[in-house]
């Protein structure tokens, strides 16, 4: 089947037909609400047919508050599952059984201890010890992450910062071109266009000269962009794909813990992560939200191992059986460059046990004593990050935020504006990105310390998502980076408490909505 699309380019609307199969996905959208509406019917029919039912009814929604309560969630997690219990009368503990958390089968569980077991082992000792002698401060964020996050420190990388997706995308072809042994991608969306279409072209001929080259797209995140039978398609050309986490219509949390990633790794020693998927409008060749605003990194050293790692993770998880491991996939590197960097995964329990990219942003914070800069697509935070970027700016550091000006979604930039009167109120500068979308994820404290990757400041990419980064410091890229949120600063709004007025209706209605962005 096919989607007509319209676009907004140079001034002009245009139309494009997009090959798509959505029967799949509504197949299996209509397969978990059918399973979420009988079991809920089947506890209904119960509780009226079977004699004093309704007491198990009651103990178990007792149990639920009880369970999430004593739980080490976030409160602000807490808050509407709790309404939910409390409020609907059975419906809202099966809902919570559903759909609070995800149940790893054990398949899954043998597969990510057979991936972590071929990965490539590094020792750390050695390089923490010199970067405390260097920066003790350095030394404590660097040393957390690595335990949080399972991963490693790196110094020798060369790294390229590039201040939009069409920069990033120029770099990208011209080192896929040149790729010998492997190619691996991972993406949220992939989306046949300007972008892609090169792209794929180049793979098929690489895949045909015997590179190997796989494939991660993110099962829902391309659930509009790419047919429903996307792998099968690629492997025709000899290209080795599956989707991230296939829909199948489970009652279960499927639709929450989606990959978020963005990952390209070359040869295994040059990596390319940050906010730009592989769709027209991440390069600016289709408008939508006017001027996309995006951002990514290179990396040409042993610091890809990582990022490596976490893609065969992702794709190991994904498909019936996997490859022996290669003695090609992290080879030794000569690079010689100042900086020390840790790149990073990020995802939801069981698989991930504390909150890595919140914990990577609070430290960034934490630690500022001059300026915090952070630009993201959405400001939708918990209370206690949410008190930390207020004690940040309490503290006399400049802390600016920048967001979009034009939204992709209405409903989240209004979300995204509740918070502007919080945080302006303790001293947080908040601009507005004017010509359209900022969709990069960039974190900058001091001119020493900086994060880019895939993580917005929502419970999306917080809690529910797999995501990934790469934390650096003194780092050469770093100073690109703070010229380019300056320079991008001097083409925003300045918030000020006048153009955020809002009246008593909408007040209540984002105040209602807040309760339940955890959820969304």
């Amino acid at each position: 089947m096919k989607k007509t699309m319209r676009y907004n380019v140079n001034g002009k609307w245009i139309e494009r037909e997009i090959d798509y199969i959505p029967v799949r996905y509504i197949f299996a959208v209509l397969i978990t609400l059918f399973e979420t509406l009988a079991i809920l019917a089947a506890m209904v029919a119960l509780c009226y047919f079977v004699p004093y039912f309704y007491i198990a009814v009651w103990i178990t929604q007792i149990a639920c508050v009880i369970r999430i309560v004593s739980s080490d969630d976030n409160p602000d997690y807490k808050i509407p599952w709790l309404l939910f219990v409390l409020i609907v009368p059975i419906a809202g503990f099966m809902l919570y059984f559903l759909f609070y958390s995800r149940k790893l089968q054990k398949k899954y569980i043998r597969r990510m201890e057979k991936l972590k077991n071929e990965s490539y082992k590094k020792d750390d000792t050695a390089l923490l010890e010199r970067l405390k002698k260097e920066d003790p401060v350095a030394h404590s964020q660097a040393k957390m992450l690595c335990n949080i996050a399972e991963t490693h420190l790196f110094t020798d990388t060369k790294q390229t910062y590039f201040p939009l997706g069409e920069d990033m995308f120029a770099a990208l072809l011209s080192d896929l071109k040149k790729a010998e042994k492997f190619v691996y991608m991972e993406y949220f969306i992939i989306e046949a266009g300007k972008f892609w279409n090169p792209i794929f072209e180049i793979l098929k001929e690489k895949a045909a000269a015997g590179v190997e080259v796989k494939v991660v797209y993110d099962d829902v995140g391309c659930m509009a962009t790419l047919p429903g039978n996307y792998a099968k398609i690629l492997a025709q050309s000899g290209i080795k794909a599956t989707p991230f986490s296939r829909l199948k219509g489970n009652a279960d949390s499927e639709f929450n813990n989606r990959s978020h990633r963005k990952i390209t790794v070359i040869d295994g020693f040059i990596a390319y992560t940050g906010g730009v998927n592989i769709a027209d409008e991440y390069i600016n060749e289709v408008e939508r939200f006017g001027h996309w605003k995006d951002t990514g990194v290179r990396l040409e050293g042993e610091a890809a191992y990582e990022l490596t790692k976490l893609f065969l993770f992702d794709y190991g998880i994904n498909v019936k059986e996997t490859d022996a491991p290669r003695a090609d996939l992290y080879p030794k590197s000569e690079i010689e460059e100042e900086g020390y960097l840790i790149p990073f995964g990020d995802g939801p329990r069981p698989i991930y046990e504390r909150r890595v990219g919140k914990s990577v942003i609070e430290n960034l914070l934490t630690n500022a004593t001059e300026y915090a800069y952070i630009t993201t697509p959405y400001l939708i935070i918990d209370n206690e990050l949410c008190q930390i970027i207020e004690n940040t700016a309490l503290r006399g550091v400049k802390v600016k935020i920048v967001t979009p000006h034009i939204p992709d979604k209405k409903l989240v930039f209004s979300m995204t504006r509740s918070f502007y009167p919080r945080l302006m109120a303790a001293g947080v500068e908040i601009y507005e990105y004017e010509s359209g979308f900022i969709h990069a994820k960039s974190y900058l404290a001091d001119g020493k310390y900086a994060m880019i990757g895939t993580i917005n400041l929502d419970y999306r990419s917080l809690v529910h998502h797999f995501e990934n980064g790469v934390w650096m410091y003194k780092c050469a890229c770093i100073a690109d980076l703070k010229r380019d949120i300056e320079d991008t600063l001097g083409k925003c709004i300045p918030i000020t408490p006048d153009k955020i007025k809002v009246n008593l209706l909408q007040k209540f209605l984002r105040a209602l909505i807040r309760i339940f962005a955890p959820l969304l």
